[in-house]
């Protein structure tokens, strides 16, 4: 049941930092001169290339930053 419990809470981290990291990119790809987005993108992917990213979940950070972006990017966004 804990293990359980510690996946369920690490998939809602990693779901809050995708959340996150959609508007900000979306911002920041509007307004490239915002600050504020910029270093929120710059914090977040710091997460997604990070040991405690590793430590939440099996899943590549770098690799599912990087389909986040593309899907963003081919819509538009």
């Amino acid at each position: 049941m804990f293990e359980e419990n510690y996946q369920a809470l690490a998939n809602a981290i990693i779901l809050m930092v995708v959340r996150d990291f959609k508007p900000a990119y979306q911002r920041m790809k509007r307004c490239p001169n915002d600050k504020f987005a910029q270093n929120t993108v710059r914090r977040l992917t710091r997460f997604f290339y990070s040991q405690n990213f590793a430590m939440l979940s099996d899943i590549d950070g770098p690799a599912l930053l990087n389909q986040i972006m593309r899907e963003m990017d081919k819509r538009g966004v």
